[in-house]
């Protein structure tokens, strides 16, 4: 080959690679566009994070009533204040742990000592002795205590209900919430006859 030949042939290579990168750079000017994969991928990441949403909501739902439950059992029988209070404030701390953080604190922390029991959530009820809804607790302590302990069980069932939907992190603390509740049942009812 000559020298002209090698010239002609690297020019031309050149010339080729310079169109090729000026048609990179001019398709690159303008927004990309995602593709199929990536705007499905994005669609699924989507309906993930709603589920997991709706599923938080129902176990903070869950929380709320069951705080709303033992307020307002305190709120009837305050001599079941000793009893009942150190199982409230442990479920006040699971409803922050399952993402109830936008609650005012009166009606998440246990009643300071001295203090009238059942303040929080149930003070908003429409006459004392009435629980969500204005479901009335019953006027006998021990009946008022089973049907805690039944409010303390259907807490526990919901939050082993939404195991299977849960993400692994959020499900382990699902699961120890409902092993709580369901201490918390026992300790209600069962757990004053031993």
């Amino acid at each position: 080959m000559t020298t002209t030949g090698r010239r002609a042939l690297l020019v031309a290579g050149a010339s080729a690679a310079a169109a090729a990168l000026t048609g990179c750079t001019s398709e690159e000017a303008g927004p990309r566009r995602p593709s199929a994969a990536e705007e499905a991928a994005a669609r699924e990441a989507e309906r993930v994070a709603r589920a997991e949403a709706a599923l938080r909501r129902r176990a903070v739902t869950a929380s709320r009533t069951l705080l709303a439950r033992y307020d307002a059992a305190l709120a009837a029988h305050p001599a079941l204040h000793a009893r009942v209070a150190p199982l409230r404030a442990s479920a006040a701390a699971h409803a922050t742990a399952l993402g109830e953080r936008d609650r005012p604190t009166a009606g998440t922390d246990t009643p300071p000592p001295g203090s009238t029991p059942g303040t929080g959530a149930a003070s908003a009820s429409p006459e004392a002795g009435t629980g969500p809804a204005g479901k009335a607790v019953p006027s006998d302590p021990g009946a008022a205590l089973r049907e805690l302990a039944a409010a303390a069980r259907a807490a526990s069932d919901a939050y082993t209900a939404e195991l299977l939907a849960a993400p692994p992190e959020y499900a382990r603390l699902l699961a120890s919430v409902a092993a709580a509740g369901a201490a918390h049942a026992y300790l209600l009812t069962e757990g004053a006859r031993a």
